[in-house]
């Protein structure tokens, strides 16, 4: 008998999407008392399209979790605004307050299978007045680390309690304390969205002052990797508890997401993977949205040529609307990639569109990956042992790649304060194709630190997630939290 039940509505984007299924399905998992309905706002991604049809046949899902797609809006909403985010939020709200009232509260088995409250986005936080006007409890899900965590409530502290206005930390030379931070991080390498004084910088403000209501934030990473900053956060004001709960991935989709649902291309690399040398292959990928231009792609082609490394590169083309919009396959590479480029690597790299992620970090030929440093992507990168070249693009990637080089030693830098703009399709600067190479040699070098502090974290992950680790039993503690309640 379900005796509990939590509606989840996750950003409809890859990167969000996937790791709330994953968490609700641990839930679910964990204790068969406790039923899911995850409520997915419409939105058009290929990607997420196929996702979702690929949960269909899920039998966990089928069994404990109840994915419920509601109706696109009646009204368009450009995806390419930076405000997109608040109007759509806002355009949902009412569809998902009647959802919930006729799907979930009003069931005709609701007298035994009691409403126990939301579980938001981090970004979403503002359907939080849907479950203030239904009088329930609402969690966060906070698919980043516990670093960004606690910037986002340190620069909210600053505005609101200080009066500091932050959006004027913009000297690149000036530096910050940040708790849970041994080093003081420098400005270059803060969310570029703290700049925009216009919409982003409030946005994520707004989302801090709001977590402060919830009854708890679950988060994506775990406390052998990020003790400092989650004893930290966890001892400031008015601070929910936190339930560390990581590491959140999916290293056993069918597809990853694969907008045609095709696994040739999956099959084709990891066959080529097959013949390679152990640890003798570096991986480069920049996530669901990380891309480059033309320009900076040719830097890259080159530099992969003067590394002398074996590579997989995952090489895809910007949206054409920009901002909330996945990339794309390119129809040919011969138009972006330096003449002669394919022919002359022909025998020690491939270049494709989109990639299997997970099974590339997973192949035991992997050696390294060059990586926008994505939460998702770097838990994923961490569990599987494979150490990271930083090359961080945009939202809080840039703050990750400080955290992961400086204070962790689990990478090394290729450039941290590189920025990619979604919005205008354009860079701060060119990462040259030497110091690619240079990132690749480092980091593909056999006796590396970063390479044996790989290994490490790999089993330290791991031990998170079985009976006794860190994870399971903050997991747990969520578990007799929710049916407390």
């Amino acid at each position: 008998m379900k005796a509990a039940e939590l509606i989840f509505i996750p950003l409809a984007g890859m990167g969000h999407l996937v790791s709330a299924v994953e968490l609700a399905k641990r839930i679910a998992e964990r204790d068969e008392r406790i039923s899911i309905t995850i409520l997915v706002m419409k939105f058009r991604f290929a990607e997420l399209e196929s996702y979702i049809h690929s949960l269909q046949t899920d039998g966990l899902v089928d069994k404990c979790i109840e994915f419920l797609v509601l109706p696109e809006l009646g009204i368009s909403i450009d995806s390419s605004s930076r405000d997109f985010i608040l109007k759509y939020i806002d355009a949902y709200k009412p569809i998902v307050k009647q959802t919930v009232q006729e799907r979930v509260i009003n069931r005709p088995d609701s007298a035994v299978r009691l409403f126990r409250g939301f579980v938001f986005d981090m970004l979403y936080m503002d359907m939080m007045d849907v479950a203030n006007e239904l009088n329930l409890p609402c969690y966060v899900f906070f698919p980043s680390g516990a670093g960004f965590l606690s910037l986002m409530m340190r620069l909210q502290s600053l505005s609101d309690d200080h009066g500091v206005d932050v959006t004027e930390f913009t000297d690149p030379e000036t530096e910050l304390d940040i708790p849970g931070f041994r080093n003081r991080v420098p400005n270059k390498v803060l969310p570029s969205m703290l700049r925009d004084k216009d919409f982003a910088c409030s946005f994520l403000l707004n989302q801090a002052r709001r977590y402060r209501d919830a009854k708890g934030i679950i988060i994506n990473t775990f406390m052998e990797l990020e003790s400092d900053a989650l004893n930290a956060v966890s001892k400031g004001r008015d601070i929910p508890r936190i339930y560390p709960v990581g590491p959140i991935i999916n290293l056993n989709s069918k597809n990853g997401g694969r907008p045609d649902g095709s696994n040739g291309n999956r099959d084709s690399i990891l066959l080529w993977l097959d013949d390679q040398p152990p640890a003798s292959v570096v991986f480069l990928c920049f996530g669901s949205m990380g891309t480059v231009g033309v320009e900076q792609v040719r830097e890259v082609a080159n530099g992969l040529e003067q590394s002398g490394h074996r590579f997989v590169w995952a090489l895809r083309r910007p949206p054409s609307g920009g901002g909330y919009l996945g990339t794309r396959d390119y129809e040919s590479f011969e138009g972006v990639l330096p003449d002669g480029f394919l022919d002359r690597t022909a025998g020690i790299g491939r270049v494709i569109g989109w990639a299997p992620q997970a099974a590339i970090l997973s192949h035991q030929a992997t050696g390294a990956f060059v990586s926008h440093c994505g939460w998702n992507s770097t838990l994923e990168s961490l569990w599987c042992g494979v150490p990271i070249a930083a090359w961080p693009m945009y939202a809080e990637q840039q703050l990750n790649a400080f955290k992961l080089v400086r204070e962790l030693g689990l990478a090394v830098e290729i450039r941290l304060d590189y920025l990619w703009d979604r919005w205008t399709q354009s860079s701060n600067d060119l990462v040259k194709a030497d110091e690619l190479a240079k990132g690749i040699r480092q980091v593909m070098h056999a006796d590396s630190e970063v390479r044996k502090k790989a290994k490490t974290i790999k089993e330290e992950s791991r031990m998170a997630m079985v009976e006794g680790g860190s994870s399971y039993t903050w997991l747990g503690h969520f578990v007799e939290d929710v049916l407390r309640t």
